[in-house]
């Protein structure tokens, strides 16, 4: 399905990261042109190979970088920012500093160039400690402490969603994503599943895999081309001015979910408990039904999708 059937183009900033990669990928198999914005800290240029991406390597918190881009836009799904445990705890300035003067460089640069459809992707951060489970969109946002450097990144998404909202009247559709937890070959090394991984296949004598946390935290993680899917439902069947969380709502704890990745590997272990990050969330899982209303179906189970991470990740190595 074209997006946007005058020809038009999408520009995705961060188009090159995880998510942003497999996103402009399912747009260019839907025969939409694209521009990808990303300055490549993270991703690479060689993710793309067709005559339908055009790729401007910028930094977002420069907008003259953004006004490199000279082609007609109609929609802008902003992606840039700065993701993983690691930087929210060392960098906690940079992901600021990146969510904020970027944030505010999307929103004057959409304006001047009259963009007609914004999406915005938050996070699911911004629930912490969320109230109910499974969590609706409704749920509050809150930032628990604002002294612990954690809480960086989703205090840049509130200001995101905050700033969306009120901007809205500005575009003919603006729609805020939140992400739950999504998984998938080349994600980095940054995150749970491929941490768990790497120390899997490092594994030695003493047959002992650390995890930070007591195990009994549970997250509900989905595939990356279940997102792909859920994301591109959205974009066409979204309501402006609505958040839509994207996910799974199928828990499993970090200590079963280890154990998953071991019996995959076909190793024995023993499982050592470390010392969790400070206002690390103890439960995390969508409501989904939004989503499910778009026509959404999970397709692959947790066990498939480790397969296909797993194995990409090995073939990598």
């Amino acid at each position: 399905m074209v997006l946007n059937k005058n020809s038009n183009s999408i520009l995705v900033t961060g188009g090159a990261g995880f998510i942003g990669s497999n996103i402009v990928q399912k747009l260019i198999n839907e025969k939409n042109k694209v521009i990808v914005f990303d300055n490549f800290l993270r991703g690479k240029k060689n993710n793309f190979d067709s005559k339908n991406i055009k790729i401007i390597n910028g930094d977002i918190r420069k907008i003259n970088d953004l006004n490199k881009i000279k082609t007609k836009i109609d929609t802008v799904i902003h992606l840039a920012y700065l993701n993983g445990t690691k930087y929210f705890y060392d960098n906690p300035d940079l992901v600021l500093d990146i969510g904020i003067k970027g944030l505010v460089n999307v929103f004057d640069f959409c304006k001047r160039k009259k963009i007609k459809n914004l999406i915005l992707f938050s996070s699911s951060e911004v629930y912490q400690n969320p109230t109910k489970i499974p969590t609706s969109e409704m749920e509050r946002m809150i930032i628990p402490n604002p002294f612990n450097p954690r809480y960086s990144y989703s205090a840049g998404k509130i200001i995101t969603e905050i700033m969306g909202i009120n901007y809205a009247k500005f575009f003919k559709k603006l729609i805020i994503i939140r992400p739950h937890n999504v998984y998938g070959p080349n994600m980095g090394k940054e995150h749970v599943i491929p941490e768990i991984i790497m120390k899997f296949n490092k594994l030695k004598n003493k047959k002992i895999v650390k995890i930070i946390g007591d195990g009994t935290e549970t997250r509900s993680f989905i595939y990356i081309s279940d997102f792909v899917d859920a994301f591109y439902k959205v974009l066409i069947k979204g309501k402006h001015k609505n958040i839509y969380n994207l996910g799974n709502n199928e828990e499993i704890s970090i200590k079963h979910l280890t154990k998953k990745i071991g019996k995959l590997f076909n190793k024995d272990f023993k499982i050592q408990y470390l010392k969790g990050h400070l206002g690390n969330t103890p439960r995390r899982c969508p409501s989904i039904s939004k989503i499910k209303k778009l026509g959404y179906k999970q397709n692959y189970s947790i066990e498939e999708g480790l397969k296909l991470t797993i194995n990409s990740y090995l073939n990598s190595l």
